[in-house]
């Protein structure tokens, strides 16, 4: 990201977050004030985060895909007792006591 190019954004966000400053004056405290507040914070937040971001990272052009891994799962039985008092879904309560 060039100077300019977070100099905007930074006046841009500057620019919202008086204009909200305005609405909260004019309105209070409201949920939806309080929310936009947030959401600006945010911003700032994201724009320092992109900024401190190695430009070789973001001229990456197609969607972020996440590398594949395996996850071994044992075949070894469950513990019993980490079933016991539970229904099979779909199955009726077969395994409860009937009185």
């Amino acid at each position: 990201m060039t100077t300019g190019e977070i100099a905007a954004m930074q006046r841009a966000i500057g620019e919202v977050r008086r204009c909200v400053a305005e609405l909260r004056n004019r309105h209070g405290d409201t949920g939806p004030v309080l929310r936009m507040l947030n959401d600006v914070d945010r911003l700032s937040i994201d724009a320092a985060d992109l900024c401190t971001v190695p430009e070789a990272r973001h001229r990456h052009s197609g969607p972020v895909i996440a590398e594949a891994r395996k996850v071994e799962v044992s075949d070894a039985p469950y513990d019993p007792d980490l079933w016991r008092g539970a229904d099979d879904e779909g199955v009726g309560g077969q395994l409860r006591q009937r009185r």
